[in-house]
C-alpha cells in the first residue's frame, strides 16, 4: 500500500463550471457532505492542518469544486456542501447543475468519501448524495463525523441507522470519526490509501 505525505498538500484550483474539472490519471478522492457536517474539518484532520480546507463560520462557504493535490499522488476534491437553507434559490440551482455535471462525467471519482452527522438520521439530501455516488459506480466510504458528541451506547444503533437509511451495501465501510478529537483518522486514511 502506498503512503501519502500529507505535509505535501497544495491547493490547485476551484472549479465553477464543468469545463474546469480536472481530468487526470492521478486518483481523485471526492469529499461530500451537508453544509454544517464538518467536511472541511475532516479534510483538515486528515492532512493534520488547522485551516487548509477553509472552515467557514457560516455553512455554505464551499461554493465551487475545490481541488487539493496531496503528495503529487492524489487529488482531494472538496465538493460544495448541500442542504443549507440560507442559500438563495438561484445559488441552489447553480449548485445542483454543477453537481449533476460532476457526477455525470466519467472518471472524475476514484473514491467517494461522504460525511454524515453521526448523531442524527441521514437527511433526504444525504440519501440523494449516496444515490449519486451509487449511480457513479465508484467505491464509497461513509464518515460518521462528530462522534465525540455521542454516548457509547448510541454508537452502534446510530451507525446501523446510517447504514439502513442510506441503503448501503455491506462492502461500504462506515467509519466513526471525530474531526475534533482525531478519532477514526487512521481508519479513514487506510480506506483512502487502498485507492492511491
Amino acid at each position: 500500500m502506498t503512503s501519502l505525505n500529507t505535509n505535501k498538500a497544495e491547493f490547485i484550483k476551484s472549479a465553477a463550471a464543468a469545463s474546469d474539472f480536472i481530468r487526470s490519471e492521478i486518483p481523485t478522492i471526492v469529499f461530500s457532505g451537508k453544509s454544517n457536517v464538518g467536511k472541511s474539518s475532516v479534510i483538515n484532520r486528515l492532512l493534520c492542518r488547522k485551516n487548509f480546507a477553509r472552515v467557514g463560520q457560516s455553512p455554505g462557504k464551499t461554493i465551487h469544486v475545490n481541488y487539493f493535490l496531496i503528495d503529487e499522488k492524489a487529488y482531494f476534491v472538496d465538493l460544495p456542501g448541500y442542504g443549507y437553507a440560507k442559500v438563495s434559490r438561484s445559488e441552489k440551482e447553480r449548485w445542483g447543475k454543477l453537481m449533476e455535471s460532476f457526477f455525470a462525467a466519467e472518471g472524475l471519482i476514484t473514491l467517494g468519501v461522504m460525511i454524515v452527522d453521526s448523531r442524527h438520521k441521514p437527511t433526504a439530501d444525504d440519501v440523494t448524495m449516496a444515490q449519486w455516488f451509487a449511480a457513479a459506480e465508484c467505491p464509497l466510504v461513509i464518515v460518521a463525523n462528530k462522534a465525540d458528541k455521542l454516548k457509547k451506547s448510541e454508537i452502534e444503533p446510530n451507525l446501523a441507522l446510517i447504514r439502513t437509511t442510506l441503503s448501503l451495501p455491506d462492502e461500504v465501510p462506515v467509519v466513526l470519526f471525530s474531526a475534533e478529537k482525531g478519532t477514526g483518522r487512521d481508519a479513514l486514511m487506510t480506506e483512502i490509501l487502498k485507492y492511491v
